[in-house]
């Protein structure tokens, strides 16, 4: 990065956080500060909503994604739309009717103060979890790649959005959020636009398509009914579903960005507009990768994107890139990957030898009168580039493989490395600044949505219900500055101590799978079996709970049914305890009666 990458990155991302502190600077109303001034127009809670979700997580991560496993990966939102629509017919009308601050205030209308302080409990482990790795992941990424101190990368950003935060509350979050979506926009739009310009010349749309889908990086469906296969139709349309249910339906950092319209009508709007846009804002997101992937098969890749692994290549000791503590490495291992550095570097050699002589066929068949022997050509030259590919994959899996037996620390997570790299070595000055001002926008937003929901939680759920004296709203509200705050510093104190085995965008999905069955199946039993009491629900989500807890350790499935599991067995569950509790009850009163 030069001056004008850091100048563009600077304007870019202080502007912003000044601009949220400065319009909600007087907020000194404890409903406003929590709810907004319930004026939000649905297009800015429509682009709030897909802000809080698409963290910087989802733009560094994502393409690299695109990039090794095609589109696959779109499967997880197949259930978006359906949970929108579920949500908006279901949980906004109560939510509005009830007047609530936060989704759990629900649980003690219908069952009682501990279910909700269960349910609060739940939110604020996996979303405080998840704070933590929301700003820990774009830090851990930008720091290996662009050399920044990772400590100063994490307070830093730590720092400005607590500030802005703080001060504004709900409509802070809100108003900055639809200027950081248009620099997130504009950054995805000129690295889609330059990138399709890197593309080898008379190189066009359908020699990518045809070229991307040979290489099997099309197959976004995968109609595959084992459970064990992490993305599948199923897997996205069933689990997907009920991980989307109950991330925008009981997640309090959602909750409240649609909780903020200026009517229900206004809700609804917002959240149709992502279930009409989340999957194809997705779907592009994986295309980017893809087309970064058709890129490098005619421009030499890294062996490994993970800069902090690539080093490795060139120097004789390991170095952990968030705790820089060397131990030299092995001669024999050094010398295992420097030949893997050359035979990857021959095999994609040879793919690129055959993909030009495809290209060269393919297109002198389509310009003469009898392209047979074309036909035939181009179809062999396919074949043989298609092997060598697959050649180079295995070489780099197995370099990886080397890596980490050497040490386990240092695992190459190349999903999260491709598309930064990309954009450091192959776009202008200025561009650069641009994306990565879009990678730090994209965390703000989460981030500061996160906190915010953290902090309203905390004072409304736990401050306000437990304390023995009413406090006043005044008192209330310094409280939720001061919670917001806490939180943000326990953030940043966790990405401070975090490592990630990960790859951040499934690392996401995975903490909120674990949990979120169970958070859904509070509401579910709240909603639909009026006959469920408080005991029987309470303790029916711990053990459902637990359950979760179990089945991750010892099972091997995908994540993403985990929260239709938690989901059914906090259903089934409370069902059984009720009806224990039920024949206990008419046991005593039968005995009374005696």
């Amino acid at each position: 990065m030069n001056w004008l990458d850091v100048a563009v990155l600077i304007a870019s991302i202080l502007g912003i956080a000044l601009y949220g502190w400065w319009h909600t600077r007087n907020q000194r109303d404890f409903a406003g500060y929590l709810r907004g001034h319930g004026k939000t127009p649905w297009f800015a809670i429509g682009l709030s909503v897909m802000a809080t979700q698409a963290s910087a997580i989802t733009f560094l991560s994502t393409p690299g994604q695109g990039y090794l496993g095609g589109l696959s990966f779109v499967q997880v939102y197949f259930g978006v739309p359906l949970a929108l629509i579920i949500i908006a017919v279901f949980f906004l009308p109560l939510f509005h009717r009830l007047h609530v601050y936060t989704a759990y205030e629900f649980l003690e209308k219908r069952f009682d103060a501990k279910t909700r302080l269960l349910g609060a409990a739940l939110f604020l482990l996996q979303r405080g979890l998840g704070a933590g790795l929301t700003i820990y992941a774009p830090a851990i990424v930008l720091t290996s790649v662009i050399g920044w101190p990772l400590n100063v990368t994490i307070i830093a950003s730590g720092l400005i959005v607590i500030l802005y935060t703080v001060s504004g509350g709900s409509d802070a979050v809100t108003v900055t959020q639809k200027y950081q979506m248009m620099v997130i926009f504009a950054g995805m739009l000129t690295a889609f636009c330059m990138l399709v310009g890197k593309l080898p010349h008379g190189f066009d749309i359908g020699d990518t398509l045809k070229l991307a889908g040979g290489f099997q990086k099309l197959n976004a469906v995968n109609f595959s009914t084992n459970a064990h296969e992490r993305y599948t139709f199923w897997s996205g349309l069933l689990g997907g579903t009920f991980l989307m249910l109950s991330y925008f339906g009981t997640d309090q950092s959602q909750v409240q960005r649609y909780l903020s319209g200026s009517s229900l009508r206004e809700s609804r709007l917002g959240l149709m507009f992502n279930a009409v846009c989340k999957i194809p804002m997705q779907f592009a997101i994986l295309l980017l990768g893809v087309l970064i992937f058709v890129f490098y098969q005619f421009h030499q890749p890294p062996l490994f994107f993970d800069a902090a692994a690539n080093r490795y290549l060139t120097r004789s000791h390991l170095t952990d890139f968030s705790k820089p503590q060397p131990s030299l490495l092995k001669p024999d291992i050094s010398e295992k990957l420097l030949a893997y550095q050359g035979q990857f570097d021959q095999a994609h050699a040879e793919t690129r030898h055959h993909l030009e002589a495809w290209l060269s066929a393919r297109h002198a068949g389509a310009s003469v009168a009898s392209g047979k022997n074309s036909a035939a050509e181009s179809a062999y030259a396919f074949i043989q580039a298609a092997a060598a590919q697959q050649k180079a994959e295995a070489i780099r899996l197995a370099a990886n493989r080397t890596l980490t037996a050497a040490s386990p620390d240092a695992k190459a997570n190349d999903a999260d490395y491709v598309f930064i790299t990309f954009i450091l070595n192959e776009l202008p000055h200025g561009v650069i600044g641009l994306l990565i001002a879009a990678f730090f926008a994209a965390a703000l937003s989460s981030k500061a949505a996160e906190l915010n929901a953290l902090g309203t939680c905390t004072t409304v759920d736990f401050y306000r219900h437990l304390t023995a004296l009413a406090p006043s709203d005044d008192q209330c509200l310094k409280m939720t500055k001061w919670f917001t705050a806490i939180w943000g510093l326990i953030a940043i104190g966790f990405a401070l101590c975090a490592h990630l085995a990960e790859n951040l965008i499934q690392a996401v999905n995975i903490i909120g799978s674990i949990f979120y069955g169970v958070m859904l199946g509070l509401f579910v039993v709240g909603f639909f079996v009026k006959r469920v009491g408080g005991t029987a629900v309470f303790w029916a989500a711990l053990l459902a709970q637990s359950l979760v807890f179990v089945l991750y350790f010892k099972l091997t499935i995908s994540y993403l049914w985990y929260p239709l599991i938690g989901c059914v067995a906090c259903v089934i569950f409370s069902l059984i305890l009720q009806a224990f509790l039920n024949t206990h009850s008419d046991t005593n009163k039968r005995e009374s009666a005696l």
